[in-house]
């Protein structure tokens, strides 16, 4: 492995012509999740939380020549916070230079946890190394921070955030001798640790982006913290998420198994490779020492695998992971997520999840020729990923079982932002089995009511068994299946509706459900008998020998209101 600090002065000269000199900010490339900011078709931005993460590095060098250029960074950063009591926005910053608190829709909260992290690492390392004034200044500007932070007061089903928020009222009230931030920390910590335990996984299941995220700022928490029960609870969060993330090492695919509760990119981007590099010590190899993409804010972090959990990087093996990952176990409410993992392939289902654009609801990875193919379930209106269709299944190792039904009243491109009251506008409704990553050979044929997949020697069988949808009924394809060439590769679609825009209304639909099931073998069609399907009452029950040890699979015949 090369030595850390090598790979920390690589990163930041390689960041060198994205710093500006007139502002005393880094440049960054533009993007937008479509909510909080209102900035468009830009390239470059000044990011706030980013030019912190440089200054830090900066620092971290301990080049002489990068010192100065650091402390303008920080020094400007810091003079953009509102400082202004009487503002809600009090303790916090805008993403960007270029937009200020007002012009965003809404502000984000979270800027208080994330830039205050940053400002407070680099006091506790290199506070000794600032002007009296600019010292005195980030201290202030950090304790607003932390008034925000307490404010809001997230609770612990905000993994990342909860964390953050713990991170920088403990350590800067044990530093800077604020026994109430301390306490309050603490007890942040403790919240998470308890509503965590329960369960052993975080609210955002086994998601590549979070997760890796809740190691990082655990890491950095336990490393800093001079309170032993702080550091034992760290140990205890990070022994958890470690399992999780082992548990779901695919070794030949080098892929992270879904399901995933939240997910960016269904295969591990450059970032994520390299973290899994750095922390398991070389065992999930990706790059070369020398050519590995470093992040700046990695340095000194303590962000390692667990011991006892290195061998699942290398180890090839056949294992069944099961995970109560939601609700209540005692009653109805608790929700499972299944993943079955052999050599060649991964296979990963949610037992009840909506289908969210940043969910993976059944996710399966294969390797083909060496390199990995994925195939990933998703439901679409119009083209994007419609939050009110829902996912149901029962998985028994390389066999899921699955329907989809509907409710009148959730969300259409977003769980929350955009709700249907009832009804929509569509063009376009299917269902979709996308496929991606390396498809050299693979073939798609179309059979009755599905089609078949061969990838590397494996066949992927998708067939549906009921499709009652809006004044139709019928089998699948009576509706229509498609085989088409889509931005990911290729997929595989139930087509519900394609035509003029019209609406569709789901509070007043009397029947809207799918009955599918999806199996990977080395034979095809190796779906065996049809399942039983039994009306009863407004819901639909399908039982079948495969899901006898476990319960029927139950759907809304008609969609009903959450």
């Amino acid at each position: 492995m090369m030595e850390e600090k090598q790979l920390l002065i690589s990163k930041i000269r390689s960041m060198e012509s994205r710093y500006n000199p007139q502002l005393h900010l880094l440049r960054s490339r533009f993007s937008s999740p479509g909510y909080h900011t209102t900035l468009t078709e830009r390239e470059w931005v000044h990011s706030t939380r980013d030019s912190l993460n440089y200054a830090l590095g900066l620092l971290d060098t301990e080049l002489k020549q990068y010192e100065q250029r650091a402390l303008e960074v920080i020094s400007r950063v810091a003079a953009l916070q509102d400082t202004d009591r009487s503002h809600d926005t009090f303790g916090i910053w805008s993403w960007f230079y270029e937009e200020p608190l007002k012009q965003m829709a809404p502000p984000d909260w979270n800027w208080a946890d994330f830039c205050g992290s940053k400002l407070l690492t680099a006091l506790c390392r290199h506070g000794h190394r600032f002007p009296e004034k600019l010292r005195q200044a980030v201290i202030s500007s950090v304790s607003y921070a932390c008034e925000a932070i307490q404010k809001r007061n997230v609770g612990p089903d905000y993994t990342n955030i909860a964390i953050l928020g713990a991170f920088v009222t403990l350590i800067y009230g044990e530093r800077f001798g604020h026994g109430e931030f301390a306490a309050y920390g603490l007890d942040r910590l403790t919240r998470l640790y308890e509503y965590t335990s329960r369960r052993e996984v975080f609210e955002e299941y086994n998601s590549p982006v979070y997760t890796y995220i809740a190691i990082l700022e655990l890491s950095k928490l336990r490393g800093m913290t001079r309170n032993a029960e702080a550091r034992g609870l760290c140990n205890k969060l990070l022994d958890m998420t470690w399992k999780t993330v082992a548990g779901h090492y695919h070794v030949d695919t080098k892929q992270w198994s879904g399901p995933h509760a939240r997910c960016y990119e269904t295969l591990l981007n450059d970032q994520s490779k390299a973290f899994l590099q750095i922390a398991t010590q070389g065992e999930a190899m990706f790059f070369p020492w020398a050519d590995l993409p470093y992040e700046e804010e990695w340095y000194l972090s303590g962000m390692v695998c667990s011991p006892q959990y290195l061998e699942a990087f290398s180890a090839l093996d056949t294992r069944l992971v099961t995970q109560w990952y939601q609700g209540d176990m005692a009653s109805s409410t608790a929700r499972w997520a299944t993943t079955y993992i052999t050599q060649q392939y991964s296979l990963g289902t949610f037992d009840h999840m909506d289908f969210w654009n940043q969910r993976r609801v059944l996710l399966a990875y294969v390797n083909n020729g060496g390199q990995p193919a994925y195939l990933r379930l998703r439901f679409l209106h119009d083209g994007y990923d419609y939050c009110s269709a829902y996912f149901k299944s029962r998985q028994q190792r390389d066999r899921v079982w699955f329907g989809i039904d509907f409710v009148s009243n959730g969300g259409d491109t977003h769980i929350n932002l955009d709700k249907i009251c009832g009804s929509i506008q569509a063009s376009d409704l299917r269902l979709r089995l996308e496929l991606g990553g390396n498809l050299e050979g693979v073939s798609i044929t179309q059979v009755r009511d599905g089609a078949v997949i061969e990838i590397g020697g494996l066949f992927v069988s998708l067939k549906s068994w009921l499709i009652l949808f809006a004044e139709t009924t019928g089998s699948g394809n009576s509706f229509g299946w498609e085989i088409a060439e889509t931005e990911s590769g290729a997929a595989v679609d139930l087509v519900l509706y394609s035509g003029p825009q019209k609406p569709f209304d789901f509070a007043g639909m009397n029947q809207a459900l799918l009955v599918l099931s999806l199996t990977l073998g080395m034979e095809p069609e190796a779906h065996g008998p049809a399942p039983v399907i039994e009306m009863e009452d407004n819901r639909v029950k399908v039982a079948h020998g495969d899901i006898a040890e476990q319960q029927p699979l139950y759907l809304n015949l008609r969609p009903a209101e959450i």
